[in-house]
C-alpha cells in the first residue's frame, strides 16, 4: 500500500487552503473529497433550482435528539461549503479571542491571541483576494497590511442606505468580499457582478472559494493527488493507539485503505466529529482523540436570521452584499451584552419565496412576490452562539449522526433584530415592514441550516478540556490534525470562513516544519 506524507480529508476552507499551502513542499499529498466537482451548468444561476429545488444540497440524513430524521443544508463538493457561500470574509474581532460575557453566559477565550493569528489573516486575505476598506468599521482589529483589493462599490440604492445610516450616526462599512472582481477594468474581470452569487454556485469561477483558489492551484503540483467521491469512514491506528496509520475510504462501491504519515481532518464541524467518534477502538473506546469527552460537544452555528425590509422605492441593486454594520457587535446603550453583526445578503428574487411557508411573511394582498422582490432590501443578522457541552454531535453504533441542539443567546438575537427595525423605521422604508426571510433555511429544524457550524473539536492547552493542542494536533495522537471550524472554542458573530483559512495557514506552517525535519 502506498504511503503519503500527508492525507487531507476534506477540501473546503480548511482542507483546500492547507493543500495549496503544502503543495510547493514537494511532499506526497493526498486530498480526499467525498463529493465531486460541482457541475458548471445553467442551473447554477437559477434561483428556482438552487433555493426551491435544493439542487446542490447533498444527500445526507441526520437525526435530532428525538430521533427525527432531517436533511441538513450541506454541500459535498470539491471546495466544500465555500462553493455556495456568500464569500463574506471577515476577521474575528480581537476581543473575540478573549473571554467575553454574553447575555446567556461566557464565550471562552482562545488558546492563541488575535496577534498570533493576524499575519495569517493577512495571508488568507491575499490568497482569497479579499476586497475591502480599512478604517470604516470601528470594531475592526489591527491589521499589518491593507486589503489586497479595493472595496466592492455600493450600487446607488445601497450607497443611499449607507449615507442615511452615516447621517443617523452609525458606522456602515464596505463588507469584505472574496470575489474575483476588477471594477477598474470589467472587460478583464472574472466576476461579472451578477445577482446570483450569495448562496449560488458560480459557473464562471469568480467566487474566491476553496476549489478555485485552494484545490486547483494545489493540483498544479505533481505531488498532489485528489480523489473524488471518496468518503472517509474510519481512521485506523497503530496497536498502541498513538498514531493514525490508515484512512478507510468508501470509493467506487468498495472500501480502500490509504496510509499517511500525517493525517489532517477537515470535514466540517459535524462530520469531523462523526469521523473521530466512528473511529473508536480499544485504545480510544469513546472515539479517536476523545479522552476529554469533548469530541462532538460545544456545537455552534450562529444564531442568525435573514430578513428583508420593504423600501418605498424600488431597489434595482444587482450585487447587494456590499455593506456591513457592527455598531452593536459588543452591545448598545440599553443592552450591555454583545448583540452581533448586521450585513447585507444577496438580493431577493421572487422564486426564492415559493419554497417558503405560506403566511410567514404576513404580507398584504397587494404585495405580490415579484413586487416584494423589487422593493426588498435584504439583511443577515448574526448573534454569537455560545458553546454548550450538551449541544453536541453523537454517533450511534449503526453510524447515524444525531444532532442535539438548544438555542443560546435568543434575547441578544431579539435585541439585534429590534435595533435593525428601529434604524430602518427612521429611514425611507415602509414602517413595520420587516419580514423574516427563510430562503436559506427552509427546513423546519433550525439546526439544518448549518453553514456556520463550529466547535466540536476545540483546541486548547489543557488535554482535559480540549481535543487538540495549540497547533491543532490531537492531544492523544502524534500525527492527527484538524483544520476546519470544529477547532473553534467560540464562534464570534461574523462569518467564520476567513478564520478557518487563516488558521489552516498557521497549522500549515507547523506541518511544513514537521515535514522538513
Amino acid at each position: 500500500m502506498e504511503t503519503y506524507d500527508v492525507i487531507i480529508i476534506g477540501t473546503g476552507a480548511g482542507g483546500g487552503t492547507l493543500a495549496r499551502h503544502l503543495a510547493p513542499s514537494g511532499k506526497k499529498i493526498l486530498l480526499l473529497e467525498r463529493g465531486d466537482w460541482l457541475p458548471r451548468e445553467p442551473q447554477n444561476w437559477l434561483s428556482q433550482n438552487v433555493f426551491v429545488e435544493n439542487r446542490y444540497v447533498s444527500e445526507d440524513t441526520w437525526y435530532d435528539e428525538k430521533g427525527k430524521p432531517f436533511q441538513p443544508q450541506i454541500h459535498y463538493f470539491v471546495g466544500g461549503a465555500t462553493k455556495l457561500y456568500g464569500a463574506a470574509l471577515y476577521r474575528l474581532r480581537a476581543e473575540d479571542f478573549g473571554e467575553l460575557a454574553h447575555h446567556d453566559g461566557i464565550s471562552p477565550a482562545w488558546p492563541i491571541s488575535y496577534d498570533e493569528l493576524e499575519p495569517y489573516y493577512t495571508q488568507a486575505e491575499q490568497l482569497y483576494q479579499v476586497h475591502g476598506a480599512r478604517g470604516e468599521d470601528p470594531t475592526e482589529p489591527p491589521s499589518s497590511a491593507p486589503y489586497p483589493h479595493p472595496a466592492v462599490s455600493h450600487e446607488p440604492r445601497i450607497q443611499q442606505l449607507s449615507d442615511q445610516l452615516a447621517a443617523a450616526g452609525y458606522h456602515p462599512f464596505h463588507a469584505p468580499c472574496g470575489i474575483l472582481l476588477n471594477e477598474a477594468d470589467m472587460a478583464y474581470s472574472t466576476c461579472v457582478r451578477c445577482a446570483n452569487c450569495d448562496g449560488f454556485p458560480c459557473p464562471v469561477h469568480a467566487k474566491a472559494d476553496a476549489e478555485v483558489l485552494g484545490v486547483r492551484p494545489a493540483l498544479e503540483h505533481a505531488n498532489v493527488t485528489l480523489l473524488r467521491n471518496a468518503k472517509a469512514v474510519r481512521l485506523e491506528t497503530n496497536e498502541s493507539g498513538t498514531a493514525v496509520t490508515d484512512v478507510v475510504v468508501e470509493h467506487n462501491g468498495g472500501t480502500e485503505n490509504f496510509a499517511g504519515n500525517v493525517v489532517v481532518v477537515a470535514c466540517g464541524a459535524a462530520n469531523t466529529a462523526r469521523l473521530l467518534l466512528a473511529s473508536a477502538n480499544d485504545k480510544h473506546p469513546n472515539g479517536l482523540a476523545n479522552g476529554s469527552d469533548q469530541v462532538g460537544r460545544n456545537f455552534m452555528f450562529h444564531d442568525s436570521v435573514a430578513v428583508l425590509a420593504l423600501s418605498r422605492e424600488e431597489n434595482p441593486t444587482v450585487y447587494q452584499k456590499t455593506l456591513g454594520l457592527n455598531d452593536f457587535y459588543f452591545g448598545s446603550d440599553d443592552f450591555e451584552y454583545p448583540l452581533g453583526n448586521i450585513q447585507m445578503v444577496g438580493k431577493s428574487q421572487a422564486p426564492m419565496f415559493h419554497g417558503e411557508k405560506p403566511g410567514e411573511t404576513k404580507l398584504a394582498p397587494e404585495w405580490t412576490l415579484e413586487r416584494v422582490a423589487r422593493h426588498a432590501i435584504d439583511f443577515w443578522l448574526s448573534t454569537e452562539d455560545l458553546p454548550r457541552p450538551e449541544n453536541r454531535v453523537s454517533v450511534a453504533r449503526d453510524g447515524k449522526l444525531t444532532m442535539s441542539y438548544a438555542e443560546t443567546n435568543a434575547e441578544a438575537k431579539k435585541q439585534l433584530y429590534e435595533k435593525l427595525h428601529s434604524i430602518l423605521g427612521k429611514l425611507d422604508l415602509n414602517p413595520g415592514h420587516l419580514f423574516h426571510r427563510f430562503a436559506y433555511m427552509k427546513n423546519e429544524i433550525p439546526v439544518a441550516g448549518c453553514a456556520h457550524q463550529a466547535g466540536t473539536c476545540r483546541f486548547g492547552a489543557d488535554p482535559g478540556t480540549s481535543v487538540l493542542d495549540v497547533d491543532c494536533k490531537a492531544h492523544e495522537l502524534d500525527n492527527l490534525y484538524v483544520v476546519d471550524t470544529s477547532i473553534f472554542p467560540s464562534i464570534g458573530a461574523v462569518n467564520p470562513a476567513l478564520t478557518a483559512m487563516a488558521n489552516s495557514l498557521r497549522v500549515g506552517d507547523r506541518l511544513l516544519e514537521r515535514l522538513a525535519a
